[in-house]
């Protein structure tokens, strides 16, 4: 019977160098398997964003009704009223009345979701709050000059 060390060319065991390299191979399909079935479930678990569905201008406020609450970022820059939503919808404008004088808003897209500026020839004040209402949520601005 043989030994494994090496005689004239003839042992038990093959070379380190000769054997099959299936270990890593296995070790690097389930890698990618496991990061595929992760980016699955974290695609389905990713939360849908807020989708914007009108836009309501009446005197001395705005109405922004959204279908569910969305994070939002608001600014007083400069006199004018600046924020930005995390949410989806299209792109608008218009115009209202404060103290009788005219407000232009717009609403724009941006790279982080949607971006609303509120301006006028005269510095604004605003007071924002949100409420969810029939199953629907309220973003409530109302304005008043500085």
């Amino acid at each position: 019977m043989h030994g494994s060390e090496l005689k004239d060319g003839q042992h038990s065991t093959p070379d380190p160098k000769e054997r099959s390299q299936l270990w890593p191979r296995v070790l690097g399909s389930m890698a990618i398997f496991a990061l595929m079935v992760g980016m699955m479930i974290g695609r389905l678990t990713l939360p849908t964003p807020a989708q914007l569905e009108e836009v309501q201008a009446g005197p001395d406020h705005l109405t922004l009704w959204f279908n569910h609450e969305t994070q939002l970022h608001g600014e007083h820059v400069d006199g004018a009223i600046a924020m930005l939503f995390a949410a989806e919808g299209s792109a608008q404008n218009g115009q209202l009345q404060v103290n009788g004088k005219f407000v232009n808003w717009r609403v724009a897209h941006s790279d982080r979701g949607l971006f609303l500026s509120v301006v006028a020839a005269r510095p604004l004040h605003g007071e924002w709050s949100g409420a969810k209402v029939d199953g629907r949520w309220r973003l409530e601005i109302l304005l008043r000059e500085q």
